[in-house]
């Protein structure tokens, strides 16, 4: 392994922990609808958990409106539930054909409830990020002891090593920012 591929490794691992947080925020409620809130959300579907996604048209017709329209409307009354057992604290408007989820206007307590629930999944991916930072030091201590590179090269990709993780935490400040702004917009 040279220190050229620890460095490639050490994004690999920066960006794939990044993705992931972006995804897991995407299911995080702010003031603006968003088909991606019930993106987790799962119904027993012929014995199978299915996502909503998977089984239904959603759509954003308006910002506080969320609208699923089922490929099979016998499932009407399980995405209802799934719904209502979900954190999104809705419930759904049924008329036969599609489920309408209104979105009531976040209080102050809530945005400050979700702002913290942001700032909490953002430090784990922090946490993701530095133990890719230790992990890929090790590897470029046994390259060293190994011979492959030179204790001054060793050094070097060290250093290299956290110059990337600062830019990561640095993007993941940005995301965390418009995150958390997007939930504290009225």
């Amino acid at each position: 392994m040279s220190s050229q591929k620890i460095q490639n490794d050490t994004r690999d691992v920066m960006e794939k922990a990044l993705h992931h947080l972006q995804e897991i925020l995407r299911g995080v409620r702010t003031a603006r609808a968003s088909s991606a809130l019930v993106d987790n959300i799962k119904v027993e579907y012929y014995g199978t958990l299915t996502p909503i996604g998977q089984m239904a048209a959603v759509s954003t017709p308006e910002p506080r409106q969320i609208v699923i329209k089922p490929f099979d409307a016998s499932v009407m009354n399980e995405i209802s539930k799934a719904i209502m057992k979900s954190d999104l604290g809705i419930t759904p408007q049924n008329d036969g054909k599609v489920l309408r989820l209104t979105m009531p206007a976040l209080s102050g307590e809530q945005r400050q409830r979700y702002a913290a629930k942001v700032k909490e999944m953002c430090e784990e991916a922090r946490i993701a990020m530095r133990n890719g930072r230790r992990d890929m030091n090790k590897h470029a201590d046994q390259i060293s002891k190994a011979g492959t590179i030179t204790e001054d090269e060793n050094r070097k990709v060290h250093e290299k090593i956290q110059e990337i993780l600062k830019d990561y935490e640095k993007k993941l400040d940005l995301v965390q920012d418009k995150k958390i702004a997007e939930i504290m917009e009225i």
